[in-house]
């Protein structure tokens, strides 16, 4: 980004998730930015508070925006109507409009103005309550990548400000933004502790087969003749058969599973930007991923195997079929997803010929406050993980989503 200050009058804002004009603006602009991934979209952070019953914050910087005075419900002002678990409304005098007004949420006209300036940057958050993991504000909840999206260095400095005064104001101890543009004082900066993992789509089917290193292209070569097949879709049955062998996956993992509600939430929000790729084998579903695309790009996101799956080397099909699906769609990169450096899937994805590439990651805590860790991988989780796997399957479905909404 360039370091140079906006032209004209700027103003931080908190934008209404419920008036269409507003999310078509916001993911335009995501669309349009260069870094801008499925995380920073509306229909995200729509999904998660309708899957995950968590709150949905988004800021947006705006040049030459004309505001209203609004006051806060607060303050006597119109109260929200509960059609989505959203707030919108900045309580925060440091968040106010240059000219000290609230913009308020649930007012057309407030909404209007909003309109007349250009976007110059936004910031999506989700505002996490669990009794485990304590509060936090994320960018993006339940997401690998988010953070601030911004068109140069002044305005990614006020939304990371506009993001500590909205979680002050309302008692989060943590902000967390994984990706996006670096914010200033303040905040710990973590660079390579995890890393992403892109690469080209192959021109064809075999082509891409030789495009992954030999030894991977072997197990790739034993699962094709496992007589296995392979279906795609977002109809019940593929949300079925996804659902289930996810969540064995991480219970086998001795991680808690999501709600099933969130994997609708999303299917049903992106629309043809997003499906399920299920291997069978014999009829029974072994291996599933769900899927976002975006601007060229597939991402395997929820994705997971049964026990089966291993012997039938299943997981390395389903990889191979989604490079060759998402051709067909007209995809010309494979996003990887995150992994933390040095875990096992880390290195699985480096197998399949994909190099690592340093991911930056902000956080900031209030003086005092502990910083959250909902790391899997951390030591202070390893007996947790050690019980949890030997839960059985339908235990472990009933209570994981309990826990898992809570993770963010």
């Amino acid at each position: 980004m360039n370091a140079y200050a906006p032209i004209g009058r700027v103003t931080v804002a908190a934008v209404d998730l419920r008036e269409s004009g507003e999310r078509d603006a916001v993911d335009a602009y995501v669309r349009g930015h260069a870094e801008g991934t499925p995380f920073h979209l509306t229909s995200w952070q729509q999904a998660v508070a309708e899957g995950c019953n968590q709150v949905a914050h988004l800021l947006v910087v705006r040049s030459e925006a004309h505001y209203p005075l609004h006051r806060h419900p607060r303050e006597g002002g119109n109260p929200l109507p509960p059609n989505l678990p959203v707030n919108p409304v900045i309580t925060d005098p440091r968040l106010r409009g240059d000219h000290g007004a609230f913009v308020g949420a649930g007012d057309a006209h407030s909404a209007n103005h909003l309109n007349d300036g250009r976007i110059l940057g936004i910031l999506p958050l989700t505002e996490i309550h669990s009794p485990l993991f304590g509060r936090a504000l994320v960018s993006t909840g339940f997401a690998v990548a988010g953070g601030i999206l911004a068109d140069d260095d002044a305005v990614a400095e006020q939304l990371a400000e506009a993001a500590w005064a909205l979680a002050e104001s309302l008692s989060c101890p943590t902000v967390e933004l994984r990706g996006g543009a670096a914010p200033g004082d303040g905040w710990i900066v973590k660079q390579g502790a995890h890393a992403g993992f892109v690469r080209p789509i192959a021109a064809d089917d075999a082509a891409e087969l030789l495009a992954i290193p030999r030894k991977q292209r072997a197990e790739v070569r034993k699962a094709l003749d496992k007589g296995m097949s392979v279906e795609t879709g977002t109809a019940a049955r593929d949300r079925d058969a996804h659902y289930a062998v996810y969540a064995e996956s991480v219970r086998n993992l001795g991680t808690p599973v999501f709600p099933r509600s969130l994997f609708d939430a999303v299917l049903d929000r992106f629309g043809a930007d997003a499906d399920i790729l299920t291997v069978r084998h014999d009829g029974i579903p072994v291996a599933s991923v769900l899927s976002l695309y975006h601007r060229g790009a597939v991402m395997p996101y929820w994705g997971g195997g049964t026990q089966a799956a291993r012997y039938l080397r299943a997981n390395d099909l389903m990889y191979y079929a989604l490079m060759n699906h998402a051709r067909a769609r007209g995809c010309d990169r494979f996003d990887f997803g995150r992994s933390k450096t040095g875990s096992g899937a880390f290195a699985f994805k480096k197998n399949w010929g994909f190099a690592p590439q340093p991911l930056r990651y902000a956080v900031r805590t209030a003086d005092g406050a502990e910083l959250r860790d909902v790391n899997p991988l951390s030591p202070r989780y390893r007996l947790q993980i050690a019980l949890w796997q030997k839960l059985p399957l339908a235990v472990a479905n009933r209570i994981g989503p309990m826990i898992a909404r809570g993770l963010g």
